[in-house]
């Protein structure tokens, strides 16, 4: 119980949280970005292949 207690009311605790609570934030803003990135490329290869195939 005395470690809840320092966690919620000290200095320490606090910034503890806060960095507790950034790491879960960044790496759900990471995975994210990256599968938004991995989805673009995919997206670009897709039309660049189409656009070969295209008689001209």
């Amino acid at each position: 119980m005395k470690a809840i207690v320092d966690l919620f009311s000290t200095d320490y605790g606090l910034m503890s949280i806060a960095v507790i609570l950034f790491v879960i934030f960044m790496s759900i803003w990471f995975s994210r970005f990256f599968k938004r990135k991995m989805d673009e490329s995919v997206q670009e290869q897709q039309r660049l292949q189409a656009k070969q195939r295209v008689p001209r």
